[in-house]
């Protein structure tokens, strides 16, 4: 008997619960269709349960980690999603992304505050470069609101994130918003999410 084929996916159990609201979010943002950008992929569990809701999009998911990247083709593949092309090798922080299609969407979703400050300075300046202006940009996770973190909870998490790497941490909105608009976007809406989350919405200037 041979043995089964490994199962390569990755699980995060938070998906589950924010990608509704995730989704409820980005239809009220997103353009009629268009190619979708998601940098920090993760797991791939996010792109691949949009991909079918969106179908008039094509979903470029991407990580630098190839254990992630390996999980996103096996999520990919289990799906049967026809609009998620295969993973790219891509990292915040590069100096700059090589991608076989300019995005009319970017995705970041909970990434910011698992991440080295570099990687969201890298994130708007590589973003700038590719997108057009109306373009969206979008995050998803907790951050700071006047240098006050929104929820005890998240105090907590900050200072657990903080322990496992110094360079992680919930970041302070404004600081975001501030580096955002350095690089040309402006901020469209931060919106109050599930689980004292925000998705906040910027535009390509």
């Amino acid at each position: 008997m041979s043995d089964s084929p490994v199962d390569l996916r990755r699980f995060a159990p938070a998906t589950e619960r924010n990608r509704g609201p995730i989704l409820d979010v980005l239809r009220a943002l997103l353009p009629d269709s268009g190619n979708v950008l998601e940098i920090a992929s993760g797991t791939g569990e996010h792109v691949v349960w949009l991909a079918p809701q969106l179908p008039l999009f094509s979903f470029q998911p991407s990580d630098p980690d190839p254990s992630n990247r390996a999980s996103i083709a096996a999520w990919t593949s289990r799906s049967g999603a026809t609009n998620v092309l295969p993973p790219l090798a891509l990292d915040a922080r590069d100096t700059r992304w090589t991608l076989p299609t300019a995005p009319s969407v970017l995705l970041c979703i909970n990434m910011i505050h698992i991440a080295p400050w570099k990687a969201t300075l890298g994130l708007m300046r590589n973003a700038a470069a590719v997108m057009s202006p109306g373009t969206l940009l979008y995050l998803y996770g907790p951050f700071k609101r006047g240098g006050a973190h929104t929820a005890p909870s998240n105090a907590t998490f900050d200072q657990s994130l903080r322990a496992t790497d110094p360079c992680w941490g919930v970041r302070d909105l404004e600081a975001v918003v501030e580096t955002a608009s350095t690089a040309g976007f402006t901020l469209a809406d931060a919106i109050p999410m599930p689980a004292n989350n925000f998705s906040v919405a910027f535009r390509r200037i």
